[in-house]
Protein backbone atom coordinates (compact mmCIF):
# COMPACT_ATOMS: atom_id res chain seq x y z
CA UNK A 1 0.00 0.00 0.00
CA UNK A 2 1.41 3.38 -1.08
CA UNK A 3 2.28 5.84 1.65
CA UNK A 4 0.24 8.98 1.95
CA UNK A 5 2.00 12.15 0.77
CA UNK A 6 1.71 15.31 2.83
CA UNK A 7 2.68 18.80 1.71
CA UNK A 8 3.44 20.96 4.73
CA UNK A 9 5.29 24.14 5.63
CA UNK A 10 7.95 22.75 7.90
CA UNK A 11 9.45 19.60 9.37
CA UNK A 12 11.60 19.75 12.49
CA UNK A 13 13.66 16.60 12.81
CA UNK A 14 14.50 15.99 16.45
CA UNK A 15 12.71 16.85 19.69
CA UNK A 16 15.53 17.97 21.93
CA UNK A 17 15.70 21.55 23.29
CA UNK A 18 16.69 23.02 19.90
CA UNK A 19 13.91 21.28 17.99
CA UNK A 20 11.31 21.99 20.65
CA UNK A 21 12.26 25.68 20.81
CA UNK A 22 11.79 25.86 17.03
CA UNK A 23 8.44 24.11 17.43
CA UNK A 24 7.25 26.62 20.04
CA UNK A 25 7.99 29.53 17.70
CA UNK A 26 6.54 27.61 14.77
CA UNK A 27 3.35 26.92 16.67
CA UNK A 28 2.97 30.57 17.58
CA UNK A 29 3.50 31.48 13.90
CA UNK A 30 0.66 29.08 12.97
CA UNK A 31 2.84 27.12 10.56
CA UNK A 32 1.60 23.81 9.19
CA UNK A 33 4.37 21.71 10.72
CA UNK A 34 5.35 18.51 12.45
CA UNK A 35 8.19 17.43 14.74
CA UNK A 36 9.68 14.00 14.05
CA UNK A 37 11.48 12.21 16.89
CA UNK A 38 12.88 8.72 16.45
CA UNK A 39 13.38 8.11 20.16
CA UNK A 40 12.24 9.94 23.29
CA UNK A 41 11.10 13.57 23.41
CA UNK A 42 13.64 15.75 25.17
CA UNK A 43 16.86 14.34 23.73
CA UNK A 44 19.92 14.10 25.97
CA UNK A 45 18.41 16.64 28.37
CA UNK A 46 16.04 13.96 29.62
CA UNK A 47 19.06 11.98 30.84
CA UNK A 48 20.35 14.84 33.02
CA UNK A 49 19.73 14.24 36.72
CA UNK A 50 19.97 17.90 37.73
CA UNK A 51 20.10 21.11 35.67
CA UNK A 52 21.20 24.25 37.52
CA UNK A 53 22.10 26.61 34.66
CA UNK A 54 18.84 27.05 32.76
CA UNK A 55 17.26 30.48 33.33
CA UNK A 56 14.03 30.45 35.28
CA UNK A 57 14.86 27.33 37.29
CA UNK A 58 17.27 27.34 40.21
CA UNK A 59 17.33 23.54 39.98
CA UNK A 60 15.29 21.15 37.85
CA UNK A 61 15.69 17.59 36.60
CA UNK A 62 16.19 16.96 32.91
CA UNK A 63 13.02 14.91 32.65
CA UNK A 64 10.96 17.69 34.27
CA UNK A 65 12.37 20.32 31.90
CA UNK A 66 11.74 18.08 28.88
CA UNK A 67 8.14 17.56 30.02
CA UNK A 68 7.63 21.33 30.28
CA UNK A 69 9.03 21.83 26.77
CA UNK A 70 6.77 19.09 25.38
CA UNK A 71 3.65 20.41 27.10
CA UNK A 72 4.28 23.91 25.75
CA UNK A 73 4.77 22.64 22.19
CA UNK A 74 1.63 20.51 22.25
CA UNK A 75 -0.42 23.32 23.80
CA UNK A 76 0.28 25.31 20.62
CA UNK A 77 -1.22 22.58 18.46
CA UNK A 78 2.08 21.24 17.10
CA UNK A 79 2.20 17.48 16.55
CA UNK A 80 5.23 15.56 17.79
CA UNK A 81 5.43 12.24 15.96
CA UNK A 82 7.45 9.96 18.22
CA UNK A 83 9.14 6.74 17.06
CA UNK A 84 8.29 7.26 13.35
CA UNK A 85 11.70 6.51 11.85
CA UNK A 86 13.01 8.37 8.83
CA UNK A 87 13.69 6.01 5.93
CA UNK A 88 14.77 8.42 3.21
CA UNK A 89 15.70 12.07 2.77
CA UNK A 90 16.09 14.23 -0.33
CA UNK A 91 17.20 17.83 0.05
CA UNK A 92 17.45 20.18 -2.91
CA UNK A 93 16.93 23.88 -3.48
CA UNK A 94 13.59 23.30 -5.21
CA UNK A 95 12.45 20.03 -3.60
CA UNK A 96 12.61 18.55 -0.13
CA UNK A 97 11.33 15.10 0.81
CA UNK A 98 11.39 13.39 4.20
CA UNK A 99 10.02 9.85 4.09
CA UNK A 100 9.16 8.05 7.33
CA UNK A 101 7.75 4.59 7.99
CA UNK A 102 4.26 6.09 7.74
CA UNK A 103 4.29 9.09 5.38
CA UNK A 104 6.11 10.90 2.59
CA UNK A 105 6.40 14.54 3.62
CA UNK A 106 7.07 17.33 1.15
CA UNK A 107 7.95 20.34 3.30
CA UNK A 108 8.90 23.81 2.14
CA UNK A 109 11.57 23.96 4.84
CA UNK A 110 13.44 21.57 7.14
CA UNK A 111 15.12 22.19 10.49
CA UNK A 112 17.55 19.45 11.50
CA UNK A 113 17.82 19.08 15.27
CA UNK A 114 18.91 15.46 15.54
CA UNK A 115 21.58 16.11 18.16
CA UNK A 116 24.53 13.87 18.93
CA UNK A 117 25.08 10.51 20.59
CA UNK A 118 27.81 9.50 23.09
CA UNK A 119 31.10 8.30 21.65
CA UNK A 120 31.86 4.69 22.46
CA UNK A 121 34.72 3.90 24.79
CA UNK A 122 37.60 3.12 22.37
CA UNK A 123 38.43 -0.38 23.58
CA UNK A 124 38.29 -3.37 21.22
CA UNK A 125 35.93 -5.47 23.33
CA UNK A 126 33.60 -2.59 24.29
CA UNK A 127 30.63 -4.14 22.46
CA UNK A 128 30.94 -7.38 24.46
CA UNK A 129 30.07 -5.54 27.67
CA UNK A 130 27.46 -3.07 26.43
CA UNK A 131 24.62 -3.27 28.92
CA UNK A 132 26.71 -5.73 30.92
CA UNK A 133 28.94 -3.23 32.67
CA UNK A 134 29.52 -0.62 29.96
CA UNK A 135 27.00 2.21 29.86
CA UNK A 136 26.57 5.77 28.61
CA UNK A 137 23.64 7.05 30.69
CA UNK A 138 23.98 7.23 34.47
CA UNK A 139 20.37 8.30 34.99
CA UNK A 140 19.20 5.29 32.96
CA UNK A 141 21.45 2.61 34.42
CA UNK A 142 23.16 3.90 37.56
CA UNK A 143 20.66 2.42 40.01
CA UNK A 144 21.61 -1.09 38.85
CA UNK A 145 24.92 -0.70 40.66
CA UNK A 146 23.77 -0.03 44.21
CA UNK A 147 26.73 -0.56 46.56
CA UNK A 148 29.11 -1.34 43.70
CA UNK A 149 32.35 0.18 42.40
CA UNK A 150 31.88 2.28 39.27
CA UNK A 151 34.28 3.93 36.84
CA UNK A 152 33.59 7.09 34.85
CA UNK A 153 35.70 7.80 31.78
CA UNK A 154 36.04 11.45 30.77
CA UNK A 155 36.92 14.90 32.02
CA UNK A 156 34.26 17.38 30.92
CA UNK A 157 31.10 18.63 32.60
CA UNK A 158 29.13 15.51 31.66
CA UNK A 159 31.67 13.17 33.25
CA UNK A 160 31.84 15.28 36.40
CA UNK A 161 28.06 15.62 36.75
CA UNK A 162 27.45 11.91 36.21
CA UNK A 163 30.21 10.90 38.61
CA UNK A 164 28.54 12.99 41.31
CA UNK A 165 25.16 11.49 40.45
CA UNK A 166 26.51 7.94 40.61
CA UNK A 167 27.66 8.46 44.21
CA UNK A 168 23.96 8.15 45.13
CA UNK A 169 24.27 4.43 44.39
CA UNK A 170 27.92 3.42 44.28
CA UNK A 171 30.18 2.39 47.12
CA UNK A 172 32.93 4.26 45.27
CA UNK A 173 33.34 6.09 41.97
CA UNK A 174 36.66 6.24 40.12
CA UNK A 175 37.10 8.92 37.44
CA UNK A 176 39.54 7.66 34.83
CA UNK A 177 41.04 10.78 33.25
CA UNK A 178 43.71 10.59 30.55
CA UNK A 179 45.03 14.09 31.33
CA UNK A 180 46.09 15.81 34.57
CA UNK A 181 43.25 18.33 34.45
CA UNK A 182 39.49 18.60 33.91
CA UNK A 183 37.66 20.68 31.28
CA UNK A 184 34.57 21.31 33.39
CA UNK A 185 33.14 24.13 35.45
CA UNK A 186 35.13 25.03 38.55
CA UNK A 187 32.20 24.40 40.90
CA UNK A 188 31.84 20.84 39.55
CA UNK A 189 35.59 20.21 39.71
CA UNK A 190 35.70 21.36 43.32
CA UNK A 191 32.75 19.14 44.23
CA UNK A 192 34.36 16.12 42.59
CA UNK A 193 37.78 16.65 44.15
CA UNK A 194 36.25 17.02 47.61
CA UNK A 195 33.69 14.22 47.41
CA UNK A 196 34.44 11.39 49.86
CA UNK A 197 33.13 8.71 47.47
CA UNK A 198 35.09 9.86 44.39
CA UNK A 199 38.70 9.05 43.55
CA UNK A 200 40.27 10.69 40.50
CA UNK A 201 42.87 8.75 38.51
CA UNK A 202 44.70 11.41 36.52
CA UNK A 203 46.93 10.55 33.53
CA UNK A 204 45.32 7.13 33.15
CA UNK A 205 43.89 5.60 29.97
CA UNK A 206 41.32 2.81 29.94
CA UNK A 207 42.88 0.17 27.67
CA UNK A 208 41.02 -3.09 28.34
CA UNK A 209 37.86 -4.56 29.83
CA UNK A 210 37.70 -7.96 31.52
CA UNK A 211 35.05 -10.34 32.77
CA UNK A 212 33.50 -13.66 31.72
CA UNK A 213 29.95 -12.55 30.95
CA UNK A 214 29.80 -9.23 32.80
CA UNK A 215 32.46 -6.62 33.42
CA UNK A 216 34.36 -7.14 36.66
CA UNK A 217 37.75 -5.57 35.97
CA UNK A 218 39.42 -2.91 33.80
CA UNK A 219 43.01 -2.32 32.78
CA UNK A 220 44.37 1.22 32.89
CA UNK A 221 47.65 2.55 31.53
CA UNK A 222 49.56 5.48 32.98
CA UNK A 223 50.35 7.95 30.20
CA UNK A 224 53.58 9.11 31.82
CA UNK A 225 55.12 5.81 32.90
CA UNK A 226 53.37 3.29 30.63
CA UNK A 227 52.58 1.15 33.69
CA UNK A 228 49.54 -1.13 33.41
CA UNK A 229 47.25 -1.59 36.41
CA UNK A 230 44.15 -3.69 37.04
CA UNK A 231 41.17 -2.10 38.75
CA UNK A 232 38.16 -4.04 40.04
CA UNK A 233 35.00 -2.34 38.75
CA UNK A 234 31.42 -3.50 38.32
CA UNK A 235 30.62 -0.89 35.68
CA UNK A 236 32.10 1.83 33.50
CA UNK A 237 30.21 4.86 32.23
CA UNK A 238 31.67 6.66 29.23
CA UNK A 239 31.56 10.44 28.74
CA UNK A 240 34.28 11.16 26.20
CA UNK A 241 32.34 13.35 23.80
CA UNK A 242 29.64 12.94 21.20
CA UNK A 243 29.14 12.14 17.53
CA UNK A 244 26.57 13.99 15.40
CA UNK A 245 23.48 12.10 14.25
CA UNK A 246 23.16 13.26 10.65
CA UNK A 247 20.85 10.39 9.59
CA UNK A 248 21.74 10.65 5.89
CA UNK A 249 21.45 14.43 5.81
CA UNK A 250 25.21 14.60 5.28
CA UNK A 251 24.68 13.27 1.76
CA UNK A 252 23.34 16.71 0.87
CA UNK A 253 24.77 19.06 3.49
CA UNK A 254 28.30 20.27 4.08
CA UNK A 255 29.86 18.88 7.25
CA UNK A 256 33.18 19.46 8.98
CA UNK A 257 35.92 16.88 9.54
CA UNK A 258 34.06 15.54 12.58
CA UNK A 259 30.72 15.15 10.79
CA UNK A 260 28.95 18.17 12.29
CA UNK A 261 26.76 20.16 9.89
CA UNK A 262 28.22 23.51 8.88
CA UNK A 263 25.91 26.52 9.21
CA UNK A 264 26.20 30.29 9.41
CA UNK A 265 24.97 32.32 12.37
CA UNK A 266 21.46 32.24 10.92
CA UNK A 267 21.56 28.41 11.15
CA UNK A 268 21.44 28.21 7.34
CA UNK A 269 23.11 25.24 5.65
CA UNK A 270 24.37 25.14 2.07
CA UNK A 271 20.82 24.39 0.85
CA UNK A 272 18.21 27.15 0.93
CA UNK A 273 15.39 26.39 3.35
CA UNK A 274 17.37 23.79 5.30
CA UNK A 275 18.66 24.68 8.76
CA UNK A 276 20.69 22.81 11.39
CA UNK A 277 20.49 23.55 15.12
CA UNK A 278 21.80 22.30 18.44
CA UNK A 279 24.40 19.60 18.93
CA UNK A 280 24.27 18.36 15.33
CA UNK A 281 25.80 21.56 13.97
CA UNK A 282 29.37 22.83 14.12
CA UNK A 283 29.61 25.15 17.13
CA UNK A 284 31.86 26.06 20.04
CA UNK A 285 29.47 25.78 22.98
CA UNK A 286 26.95 22.98 23.51
CA UNK A 287 24.52 23.97 26.24
CA UNK A 288 20.74 23.80 26.62
CA UNK A 289 20.58 27.58 26.38
CA UNK A 290 22.59 27.70 23.15
CA UNK A 291 20.46 24.92 21.66
CA UNK A 292 17.28 26.84 22.43
CA UNK A 293 18.83 29.94 20.84
CA UNK A 294 19.70 27.95 17.70
CA UNK A 295 16.14 26.67 17.40
CA UNK A 296 14.69 30.15 17.78
CA UNK A 297 16.97 31.67 15.14
CA UNK A 298 16.35 28.84 12.68
CA UNK A 299 12.57 29.06 12.98
CA UNK A 300 12.48 32.83 12.53
CA UNK A 301 14.54 32.46 9.35
CA UNK A 302 12.54 29.45 8.16
CA UNK A 303 9.31 31.39 8.59
CA UNK A 304 10.64 34.18 6.36
CA UNK A 305 11.76 31.60 3.79
CA UNK A 306 8.32 29.92 3.78
CA UNK A 307 6.51 33.23 3.33
CA UNK A 308 8.75 34.08 0.38
CA UNK A 309 8.08 30.67 -1.19
CA UNK A 310 4.33 31.30 -1.00
CA UNK A 311 4.49 34.61 -2.86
Amino acid sequence: MAKQEKEIDLIVVGAGPAGLAAAIYGGRAKLDMIVLEEKIIGGQVRNSYTIENYPGFEKISGSELADIFQKQVESLGVTIDEFDLIENVELYEDKKIVETESYIYKPKSVIIATGASPKKIPVLNESKYQGKGVHYCAVCDGAIYEGKKIGVVGGGNSALEEAIFLTKFAEKVFIIRRHDYFNGEKSLIDEVLNHPKIEVLFNEDLVDLKGENFLDEVVIKNKNTGKLSNLKLDAVFGYIGTEPKTNGFDKYLKVNDYGYIITNEDMETNIDGVYAVGDVREKKYRQITTAVSDGTIALLNAEKYIVQKER
